[in-house]
């Protein structure tokens, strides 16, 4: 019988089940922001090097930078995604479809915009780097760029609706280990003389880092913007009161 049965009860309490239901959807929910999470981080390399190579720019990335981003910067974030607290939240949703794949629409549309959203701020960063600097400052900026818009956006993509305020920035211990962490890696990688030569960086100066941190917290931005109009057009609109006719008015 058991192995015949979809589902077995080990206790005599029918809201295990409810639990259950509850642990799935809460797993699924993290698998799908980890997954949300690098593919718009990729996305935006992807865009940023295919936007150089058709306007016939330096190459934004040496290899070592991607390798950093996949390795380091990718794996900690997305591994922190996959432990956010469990929400009820996801017990309010109707129930997916059985055959309903990760990729929907909606879901691709998401990964494309942040992806866009990211490769934009990277390429306004080369270009800030170009003008001010040269190819090696170009690219120093656009690796510092695309790195920290991951370790910021990792916290945007802890929720589809609700804001990141709203959940609280300091309610997942483990995205915060995982930010500082990357965090002080780039920072060692960018400040450090001896994995200046390694990873291919140079100096910066203080405008430079500006520009840097404010393009780093744009993606975040858009994404909070975004979310808000969405919560707004999903409230019920409020009806207006009846006219009350006057006696002996038609």
């Amino acid at each position: 019988a058991k192995d015949a049965a979809g589902m077995v009860l080990t206790d005599d309490n029918f809201a295990t089940i409810v639990q259950a239901v509850k642990n799935g959807r809460n797993v699924y929910a993290n698998i799908k922001k980890a997954i949300q999470f690098l593919l718009s981080g990729n996305t935006a390399g992807i865009l940023t090097v295919l936007y150089a190579s058709l306007a016939g720019l330096p190459v934004p990335f040496a290899a070592v930078h991607l390798l950093f981003i996949n390795l380091l910067t990718d794996s900690l974030p997305a591994i922190a995604l996959g432990l956010e607290p469990h929400s009820d939240a996801v017990m309010q949703e109707k129930p997916r479809p059985r055959q309903e794949g990760i990729l929907t629409k909606p879901f691709l549309l998401s990964v494309g915009t942040e992806g866009a959203v990211i490769a934009l701020a990277t390429i306004l960063a080369f270009h800030i780097g170009l003008a001010s600097g040269g190819a090696a400052v170009a690219s120093t900026m656009a690796f510092a760029t695309l790195t920290m818009c991951q370790l910021f956006h990792a916290f945007d993509v802890r929720s589809e609706e609700a804001s990141l305020f709203h959940i609280g920035v300091f309610s997942n211990p483990a995205m915060n280990r995982a930010f500082l962490i990357g965090l002080a890696m780039q920072l060692a990688v960018l400040c450090v003389p001896p994995l200046q030569a390694v990873f291919r960086t140079v100096p910066m100066s203080p405008i430079q880092w500006a520009a840097v941190l404010a393009l780093a917290v744009t993606p975040v931005a858009v994404c909070e913007c975004a979310k808000a109009i969405a919560r707004r057009r999903a409230r019920p609109k409020k009806r207006r009161p009846a006219e009350k006719i006057p006696a002996g008015r038609p």
